[in-house]
C-alpha cells in the first residue's frame, strides 16, 4: 500500500510538469505578438488623446482627434506588420 501511494503522487506530477512547460513555451512564442498588440493599443489611445488635447486647446473640435485617431492606427499596424513580418 505504501509503495502505491508514493508511485501515484509521481505519476500525478507529471502531467503537471508537462503542462507547464507546454505553458511556459506558448508564453514564449506568443510574446512578440502581445507587445505588437499592446504597442498597436497604445499608439492609438496616446496619439488619439494627443489630438483630443490639440482640439481642445485650440478649437478644432473633432479634427484633432480624428487625425490622432488615423495616425495611431498607421502607427500601430506599421509596428505590427514589423512584428509579424519580421519572422
Amino acid at each position: 500500500m505504501y509503495g502505491s501511494g508514493a508511485m501515484g503522487k509521481r505519476q500525478s506530477s507529471f502531467p503537471f510538469r508537462r503542462s507547464a512547460a507546454s505553458l511556459q513555451d506558448n508564453v514564449r512564442r506568443a510574446g512578440p505578438a502581445a507587445g505588437a498588440s499592446y504597442t498597436l493599443i497604445g499608439a492609438i489611445v496616446l496619439l488619439g488623446g494627443i489630438g483630443y488635447g490639440i482640439d481642445q486647446w485650440q478649437g478644432t473640435k473633432p479634427w484633432g482627434l480624428f487625425a490622432g485617431l488615423m495616425l495611431g492606427l498607421i502607427v500601430g499596424f506599421y509596428e505590427l506588420a514589423k512584428i509579424v513580418w519580421h519572422r
